[in-house]
């Protein structure tokens, strides 16, 4: 019998022997690839009212918005997930972009000054 985590291995070791890569350059590349902040955790008295005015700022300029997992929004070259913790006054946040670390760094500094706000 095969373990569900066999398989993704299995996968992972034709693919670092096909591009002979290692593991490391395997997940350089996608880091490189799409930029990440990584989950940035803040703790805000009104996070659903936080939550609601970012939508409403960027909203407009918005390719795709989902409720999913709290408010994840997509633009051209980047996107963000913001959501509330169920157990604690925090917001979650990540941003990505496409292959430009500038933009998801300049990005998150922006989302971060209206958290802070």
């Amino acid at each position: 019998y095969c373990d569900s985590g066999m398989i993704p291995w299995l996968l992972v070791a034709g693919l670092m022997s096909a591009k002979n890569s290692t593991l490391a350059e395997l997940v350089n590349e996608r880091m490189e690839a799409f930029p990440a902040s990584g989950e940035i955790n803040k703790t805000i008295a009104e996070p659903a009212a936080l939550i609601d005015s970012i939508q409403k700022q960027y909203q407009d300029k918005a390719v795709a918005i989902d409720h999913t997992d709290g408010l994840s929004m997509e633009f051209d070259s980047w996107r963000f997930n913001i959501r509330m913790s169920n157990t604690e006054p925090v917001v979650r946040l990540n941003v990505e972009s496409r292959a430009n670390e500038a933009l998801m760094k300049e990005k998150t500094k922006e989302l971060l000054a209206i958290i802070q706000s």
